[in-house]
């Protein structure tokens, strides 16, 4: 079955440094199969026959082992994916400049309403149980909202990919 895994916070500002040579070598050694990677910012294409709960564990497991630190990974169906992409509630011109952050967990949904009531102008924001859609007309470099703000106002672990590389992840996967 073929599966799209999210690495949390690796190559970013020197921190967590995973060449994608040497991940792709330590997935398929691992006995994942047809393993590619998009861009350094941790995303991995491949096939395997185990549970994406399974694979999870696998990964970081294999990732903690060789490289010396943890990163937090999520495993899901380029099915599921899709239908994330698909739900994204704006028009298409913000769609297109817009964030997924794709959630491990679900939030409560106690914390999902208490972070609806917090509003910033020119940003928008909806919350499912697997996925933030966060839109900001001054770029993300300037917003208040962030992947680390979502993550400790939902107590939940997220990693954020925009638009275009939602699209690049679908197009590999399907």
């Amino acid at each position: 079955m073929k599966y799209i895994a999210l690495l949390r916070g690796i190559n970013v500002s020197g921190h967590k440094k995973i060449p994608m040579v040497e991940l792709r070598t330590l997935l398929i050694d691992s006995g994942l199969e047809n393993v590619q990677t998009y861009i350094q910012t941790g995303n991995v294409i491949f096939d395997a026959a185990a549970s994406a709960e399974i694979l999870k564990n696998q990964i970081e497991v294999a990732i903690k082992n060789h490289f010396g630190f943890d990163v937090p990974v999520l495993v899901i169906a380029p099915k599921v994916l899709r239908q994330i992409f698909d739900d994204c509630p704006f028009s298409e011109e913000k769609k297109q400049n817009s964030y997924f952050s794709l959630l491990y967990d679900a939030p409560k949904q106690e914390l999902i309403d208490a972070v609806a009531e917090i509003k910033y102008p020119n940003e928008e924001v909806s919350i499912t149980k697997n996925c933030i859609y966060f839109y900001c007309s001054t770029g993300y470099g300037k917003t208040k909202y962030n992947n680390n703000f979502f993550e400790k106002k939902l107590n939940v672990t997220a990693t954020a990919r925009n638009y275009k590389t939602m699209l690049k992840l679908l197009s590999l996967s399907e």
